[in-house]
Order: structure tokens, then C-alpha cells, then sequence
């Protein structure tokens, strides 16, 4: 058995060359008594929020076999999720009402992610496609040179994917035509998946393996500015793994960023300046909420950070190398699912469990997505399903 923190790691790349990838395996079995960082047990809680199930929905296979983190997105009064086997799907967020349902003929990687009237989604085979948000209907697909591991964004003008061996693609909007192409500087060893970027007026923000955050110009390409997240260290490559996977937070002018055996970091985005930074191992990203920059690290400890930089407001350490996904702000409380698939309701004021409930015992790995008092969970196995979170005595 992999042991829980490498479970997440499971299957690291062999960047065999910039532009194609292996995968190693087979590196990290070891015998469960000899495993120092077993998953805890959790522990009774006394719930002071109800958790009732809305809806649920089946979507094709889920995260299919390939590890991807496949997250849905919300968009006025719809939901949009799709499968690894290439199903893509719309609906009533608040009924969980099928709007329409399409199956491509491409298997997919990295979803979704919507603009107005159009859905982006990355294909495993290597390409971007754009769909109408009407009816799914596929609008171009464009090649790109490697999996795409991450929603591609679009912002009327403009598209960029990011690939898994190190690129960042810019795209004609109404076309898909490549207008350029960064491409990073690959680590022997990387973690299997790739951090989203974030489109914004005329600038990208992009991470990559090396640890690295930059700044694009959409138009052009032209680097903004560049900015050190972490710093590989020590003697062998996996010691020196430094991925920037997770999601990262766009907050007013901060850029929140978490590295795995790295650290967090606040970036002022005019001008590139960090703002402040801790040492953290992440490879499930960052959110925001109540003032606070949520982080859970890859021992099973969830943090809150104060936004100003002045420290830590709290720390939850109960769920120790139980693989945490990136926490969730819904309602008053911040959600976080584990590998076992239990979601864990817990408080944004003082870091205190305020409910839990099963979504899959396969896990969740994709980012969960909320909305006031509703958040939506979709699971490895390819159920998504919707949560109303209320305090107990309303």
C-alpha cells in the first residue's frame, strides 16, 4: 500500500523531454506497519451545522483512471460539469434539472470553466475546445502539446490553456488559432497535474513546476513580471519537487499561491512584490474568506492565514494525512473533503468542526465549488451532488 501522503503523489512525471512526459511507478509501496503518517482516525464531533443533500446527479466516469481533478462550474442558474470519457453536462444548479447532455468524441483532462456563452474544457489527447454554454455544441478544438490539466480560460478576446509539459498557450477567442507560447523550464520530477491560470483584463497569471508564478501580457505573451514561490531543496529530485499544482486565489490586487514543499505566498500583482510568505507543502491550492488565506498542507493540517500577512488566525490538525483537498468558503465555514470522501464542515472564525458527511469513499479530488449556503461536490466516481449548509438552530 502507498502510504497517505504519497498516495496523492502517487504517480510523479519523468519530464523525458519538453515535450513529452512519462510516468513513474511502482517508487513508494511500502508495508503499512512501516508507514510513520497512517491517515488519523477521525474522531466523534459535535455537529452544530445541518448538512441536507439538495440533488444529486451521475456524470459518465467521473475523474476517470487518469488522476484528473475534472471541477464543475457555476454560471447564473446553471452548473456545468463534465466526465473523463468526454460526457459534458448542464444544469439547473438548484434543482439539479438535466438542461442538456453531450457526449464528445474526446476524452477529457481539464474542466470546466465558462465565459458568457462559452464552456472550455482540455482534452487528454492534447487539445482546448470551446462549447456553447446553449447546448454543448462544439464551437473549435484546437491542438495544443500536451494534456491539459486544467480548465482553459477564455475572456472574449482571448484563451489560455496550460499543458502538462510546461506550456502556457494563448488562443484567438472566436478562432482557437495560437497567437504564442511560453514555455517553463520542466524539473526532472513533477507532481501529476498543473495549477489553473487566471485570466485578468490585460494580464494571465500562470504557475508552474519550478515553483515559479509569472505574468503575462494576453496579447502578446511579453512576461509582466516573475516571481519565486519556493526553492528546491535538498539531495534527491523527489526532495526537490516544488510544483505549484493547486488552485490559485485572485483576491482584489492579491494573488495568493501555495507550493508543495514550498511555501505560500502574497503577491502584489502590479507590480510582482511579495507581500508575505510561510512555509507550507501544498499541492491542493488556496482560497479566501472572513479575512482569512486558507491553505491545507500535505500532513492534513488546514491553516488559516490573516490576508494582511500578520501571521496565523488558526490551525486545524485533526485530520492529519488524510489528503486534503483545497478548502472550500461556504456559508460561515470552510469545507474541505478528504480521501475517503468525507466532507468536513469546519469553521471560518476559529478553525472548529462544525459537521462532516459522505460524498464517495473514493474521494473527491476535484475542487468543490460554492454558492452562499450551497456547495457542490463532484466525486472521483462521477456523482455531483449539491449541499445546503445551515446552522442548527435557524
Amino acid at each position: 500500500m502507498i502510504h497517505s501522503a504519497l498516495r496523492t503523489l502517487a504517480v510523479l512525471s519523468l519530464a523525458m523531454s519538453l515535450a513529452a512526459c512519462s510516468t513513474v511507478k511502482g517508487w513508494f509501496e511500502i508495508d503499512d506497519e512501516e508507514d510513520p503518517n497512517q491517515p488519523v482516525e477521525l474522531q466523534d464531533i459535535t455537529p452544530t451545522v445541518k448538512i441536507k443533500r439538495l440533488w444529486s446527479k451521475g456524470v459518465g466516469d467521473g475523474q476517470g483512471k487518469g488522476l484528473y481533478h475534472l471541477r464543475p462550474a457555476l454560471a447564473g442558474d446553471r452548473i456545468y460539469v463534465a466526465s473523463a470519457d468526454g460526457e459534458v453536462v448542464a444544469l439547473n444548479r438548484k434543482t439539479g434539472k438535466t438542461l442538456w447532455d453531450v457526449e464528445l468524441d474526446t476524452r477529457l483532462s481539464g474542466g470546466v470553466s465558462v465565459y458568457e456563452d462559452s464552456l472550455f474544457v482540455g482534452g487528454s489527447d492534447g487539445s482546448v475546445l470551446r462549447l456553447s454554454a446553449a447546448d454543448g455544441s462544439q464551437l473549435w478544438k484546437t491542438g495544443v502539446t500536451g494534456e491539459v490539466l486544467a480548465p482553459p480560460q477564455g475572456n472574449g478576446r482571448h484563451v489560455v490553456a496550460q499543458t502538462y509539459d510546461g506550456k502556457l498557450f494563448g488562443l484567438d477567442y472566436e478562432s482557437g488559432e495560437k497567437q504564442w507560447t511560453y514555455d517553463s523550464n520542466v524539473p526532472v520530477l513533477t507532481l501529476r497535474g498543473t495549477s489553473t491560470p487566471i485570466l485578468d483584463g490585460s494580464k494571465v497569471y500562470a504557475a508552474f513546476a519550478n515553483g515559479r508564478v509569472l505574468a503575462f501580457e494576453t496579447d502578446s505573451g511579453d512576461i509582466a513580471w516573475e516571481v519565486r514561490v519556493a526553492i528546491s531543496q535538498g539531495r534527491s529530485e523527489i526532495e526537490r519537487i516544488v510544483d505549484i499544482d493547486g488552485t490559485m486565489e485572485l483576491a482584489g490586487n492579491e494573488l495568493y499561491a501555495a507550493s508543495y514543499q514550498g511555501r505560500i505566498a502574497a503577491i502584489e500583482v502590479g507590480s510582482g512584490r511579495k507581500l508575505w510568505q510561510q512555509n507550507v507543502s501544498s499541492f491542493s491550492g488556496v482560497s479566501t474568506g472572513f479575512g482569512n488565506v486558507y491553505v491545507a498542507d500535505a500532513d492534513g493540517t488546514l491553516t488559516a492565514y490573516l490576508r494582511g500577512g500578520q501571521g496565523v488566525r488558526w490551525t486545524q490538525g485533526d485530520l492529519g494525512y488524510r489528503e486534503l483537498s483545497r478548502p472550500t468558503p461556504v456559508n460561515s465555514y470552510v469545507a474541505v473533503v478528504d480521501f475517503e470522501g468525507v466532507v468536513h464542515l469546519i469553521s471560518q472564525v476559529d478553525g472548529s468542526f462544525a459537521g462532516r458527511t459522505e460524498v464517495d469513499s473514493d474521494g473527491a479530488r476535484a475542487d468543490m465549488v460554492a454558492d452562499g449556503n450551497v456547495l457542490y461536490v463532484y466525486d472521483n466516481g462521477g456523482t455531483l451532488s449539491a449541499f445546503e449548509i445551515t446552522p442548527l438552530d435557524d
